[in-house]
């Protein structure tokens, strides 16, 4: 299944180790055709964006304003 984000989503990227907390981060533009990555993106716990090409380790979750996929 192929990641889709859309801006106001959340990029929540796991530790690779249980003492590696998990990072979550504001998608803040969708570079990728249909939702699909590369996202800028704001991160919650640094104030800072950076561009991101998610791995396996991450996944989205529908920010308060996305509407539920179909």
């Amino acid at each position: 299944m192929t990641m889709r984000a859309r801006v106001g989503d959340r990029l929540v990227v796991e530790g690779p180790r249980d003492d590696v907390p998990r990072r979550t981060a504001v998608v803040t533009d969708v570079r990728g055709r249909d939702g699909a990555p590369p996202y800028q993106v704001r991160w919650v716990d640094e104030d800072r964006e950076t561009l991101v090409f998610p791995g396996g380790d991450a996944h989205i979750e529908r920010g308060p304003e996305s509407p539920a996929e179909e």
